[in-house]
């Protein structure tokens, strides 16, 4: 009879929620959560926050800009310069 006992015992046993579908104890399982909520927030922070890796793209893609940029202003200078040395030269002709 010891055996139906046990059987009879290990009926009236019932598994929580968590424990028959995720095969956790209830705290573990929110643990779990917790941990997973948290790295979740941690990863969004990092993609989308103000330090995150699209802040960094767009820097890197204005750098670009800004080099772009200067070396055209410096062209530009270049010109210029050859402009202003030729119109000086002009008037150092006649006095």
């Amino acid at each position: 009879m010891d055996q139906t006992d046990q059987l009879f015992d290990s009926d009236t046993y019932t598994e929580s929620l968590t424990e028959r579908y995720f095969g956790l104890s209830t705290k573990k399982f929110f643990i779990a959560s917790g941990f997973v909520l948290l790295l979740g927030i941690y990863l969004g922070f990092i993609f989308f926050g103000n330090n995150s890796l699209s802040v960094l793209l767009d820097l890197e893609e204005h750098q670009d800009y800004l080099m772009n940029d200067i070396e055209r202003l410096k062209s530009e200078n270049a010109a210029l310069q050859k402009q202003y040395f030729e119109l000086k030269e002009l008037d150092s002709d006649y006095p």
